[in-house]
């Protein structure tokens, strides 16, 4: 596919003319398509640069493009054809779009609970835009907490030097309501910069300086730490309260707003709603914010942090652990944003969090898996995911970005999550125990067990240095990521047709170089030298060679092209046969050990003791089946004879559950040997032959 990346993306949704709308977010361009079915989705995930293709429900999609998703959208959005289509920027001016809507595995969700499911998307809508100068706020902290450390500045609170650097990064907190109303009220479809005042009237000096007044009396909170402080305003109490940093407040502010804004939208003539809806709005919401819902905003948050902290008390070890093992499932389902919202309000409150010490072991164990996922890459030689786990494992370790490598890799594989819950769980259970023995000492002179930090901080290798008792947190992570990475290396990500189908490509491309060279001219000795590596590589040698592979299963025989299934029609898995069957019992084709037993019992690997890889796939799409119907004989590792049973399937139960119970079985490393020749078109016995070998 030619042409800038930009236009391959478009190319493959579908054309310009395919395309209601985009917009982006931190990682991902959201289309809203007019056809959903146009998409090239194959396409899209092999495609350089795109990270994974998501399809959602409707006619919605996302591509995953990571750290560089801005440029690329700035790119699409330029480009001739593109003139006229619909689409709003990363602010979302355009109010008929809808792109910024949920992951596929939410989507799947959607429609349980959907007054849930819209709630959280609310808190996501109204945090996802600000997390980039969040990521940059907590990496100047970071970089100035090392530097502290190290001696290289002081930290003197006096300095003017100290003051300005405080204040780049304290002005993204201390600000932070205002900007979570902007967002909030533009995804409730009020006019942002309304949401934005309304919230700035409460942090304006004027207001935050009623605590200071003579007529203002004020009551010490010794639990939090904080005053609770009551004006007289017209005769009326007021609660007065710090609302910097908070999040709870304009959350419920933009949607009393919406409700009131709307209402008056509809009562007041089109032709003065650009005056008199604000004015009303101001007035109504100011008062009733000022009032009622900033006092319950900070009653609502204080509660919630106090629980927490309570919990983490009285039940750390639970605490430390539940938490690790709770986000890999939160984050694909973008019901993680409660918790960013309550380590913003601890931070507020208490003056400290303590989830995100345990959050950065879920954190670590996911980069953990990556990294794991690319030592697999490089040593395969699978160049596509080599560049998408590297892309990845960079913005994790450098950013703690999470989401190029939840939707670029572990969505994609199913057996990523067992390993990578391994490494959360080891990695609470060290940050508990750690977190006992050590406890962190607050600023207060409060002890706490657990890791503790004063800021909101995206958990990368950046930001170590804002964690109180950093080397309790340093070692919890490096538990949990080498945990994931060891158990990835070990036991791989992939299932068997696919880690067959990465090396059967990559030998086919070493196989397509070494054709180049001796096309070149190159030395014969040279392209003999290459091509006796490769038949070393996959085959060992014994002392009588496998010629024949016998039939798994009784049926007829057909050809990889008449199977239905595009992968091995493709022959990336080599060379063999389909079989339509007439028997329930499936035996081993050749004699040999069994590299890999799926937990599905749909396949089988075994590798002979002359180097022979045959794959058997019972049926097509089959491991969807979890299990039912395949009654599996055998384990992994065992020695196996042509002719065992390897399994026993109900393939009524199959037809049933609407999968094809066509039998595959290919050679893997066909590429290794002079010529694999099938046998189709007859009908056979198990055990007779069906492909002839040549060494």
């Amino acid at each position: 596919m030619a042409g800038s990346l930009a236009s391959q993306i478009i190319t493959a949704i579908g054309g310009p003319e395919n395309v209601r709308s985009l917009t982006h977010c931190a990682t991902r361009l959201r289309f809203e398509l007019v056809d959903a079915s146009k998409v090239d989705q194959n396409g899209l995930e092999h495609m350089q640069g795109v990270l994974g293709a998501v399809p959602q429900s409707g006619d919605r999609f996302q591509v995953v493009i990571g750290g560089g998703v801005a440029t690329v959208y700035e790119n699409i959005m330029h480009l001739p054809e593109m003139a006229g289509v619909g689409g709003a920027s990363a602010s979302g001016d355009g109010q008929k779009s809808n792109a910024d809507v949920k992951a596929e595995a939410r989507s799947k969700a959607r429609g349980k609970v959907a007054w849930l499911d819209s709630f959280f998307e609310y808190l996501a809508d109204s945090f996802r835009p600000i997390l980039g100068v969040l990521l940059g706020a907590s990496i100047i902290i970071a970089l100035v907490n090392l530097l502290i450390s190290l001696n290289v500045i002081p930290n003197d609170e006096a300095s003017a030097g100290w003051v300005f650097v405080k204040a780049i990064w304290k002005g993204v907190f201390y600000f932070l309501p205002i900007m979570v109303a902007y967002n909030a009220a533009k995804k409730l479809k009020v006019d942002p910069w309304l949401g934005g005042a309304i919230m700035a009237i409460l942090m304006t000096p004027q207001f935050t300086g009623l605590m200071d007044a003579k007529t203002t009396t004020c009551v010490e909170n010794a639990a939090l730490g904080t005053k609770s402080c009551t004006a007289n305003i017209f005769g009326l109490p007021m609660a007065l309260s710090d609302y910097s940093g908070n999040v709870f407040v304009p959350l419920l502010m933009a949607a009393v707003l919406a409700l009131v804004y709307h209402g008056l939208k509809r009562i007041i003539p089109e032709s003065v709603q650009l005056v008199f809806v604000p004015f009303f709005c101001m007035i109504i919401v100011g008062a009733l914010t000022a009032f009622i819902i900033g006092p319950i905003g900070v009653w609502v948050g204080n509660g919630l942090g106090v629980g927490l902290a309570w919990m983490n008390t009285h039940a750390p070890f639970i605490f430390a652990i539940i938490i690790p093992m709770l986000y890999p499932f939160l984050v694909p389902l973008g019901l993680h944003w409660p918790l960013n919202a309550l380590m913003l309000m601890n931070i507020q409150t208490l003056g400290y969090d303590f989830i995100q010490g345990p959050m950065g072991v879920w954190n670590f164990a996911c980069f953990g898996t990556t990294a794991g996922v690319l030592f697999l890459a490089v040593r395969d030689k699978d160049k596509a995911m080599r560049q998408t786990a590297l892309g990845a494992l960079a913005a994790g370790l450098l950013g703690g970005v999470s989401e190029p490598s939840l939707y670029g890799i572990h969505l994609r594989y199913k057996l990523i999550y067992k390993r990578m819950l391994v490494g959360c769980g080891l990695g609470g259970v060290v940050i508990a125990i750690l977190g006992w023995l050590f406890p962190s000492v607050t600023a207060a002179g409060q002890t706490v067990h657990g890791v503790t930090t004063t800021t909101f901080a995206f958990t990368s290798l950046l930001t170590i240095p804002v964690f109180n008792q950093m080397w309790v947190y340093a070692v919890s992570i490096a538990v949990s990521f080498l945990t994931t990475f060891l158990l990835i290396i070990t036991f791989d990500y992939r299932t068997p047709e696919q880690k067959a189908e990465v090396l059967a490509r990559a030998a086919a491309d070493q196989k397509a170089a070494v054709s180049s060279v001796e096309a070149e001219g190159a030395a014969p000795a040279v392209a003999t030298a290459t091509a006796t590596a490769v038949a070393t590589k996959t085959e060992a040698p014994a002392a009588a060679a496998t010629t024949v592979v016998n039939a798994p299963v009784a049926g007829h025989v057909i050809s990889l092209d008449e199977t239905g299934d595009p992968v091995f029609a493709s022959r990336a898995l080599g060379e063999g046969v389909g079989i339509q069957p007439a028997d329930s019992e499936v035996v081993a084709p050749v004699s040999g050990v069994l590299q890999t037993v799926a937990e599905t019992g749909h396949a089988f690997g075994i590798k002979t003791d002359d180097g022979v890889e045959v794959l058997v796939h019972v049926g097509i799409d089959t491991v969807k089946m979890n299990g039912e119907g395949f009654d599996v004989k055998v384990k992994a590792n065992e020695h196996v004879n042509a002719g065992d049973t390897l399994v026993v399937v109900d393939f009524d139960k199959v037809k049933e559950a609407g999968y094809s119970t066509t039998t595959l079985m290919t050679v893997l490393n066909t590429v290794a040997f002079a010529s694999v020749a099938p046998k189709t078109g007859v009908d056979v016995k198990a055990g007779d032959s069906v492909i002839d070998i040549q060494h």
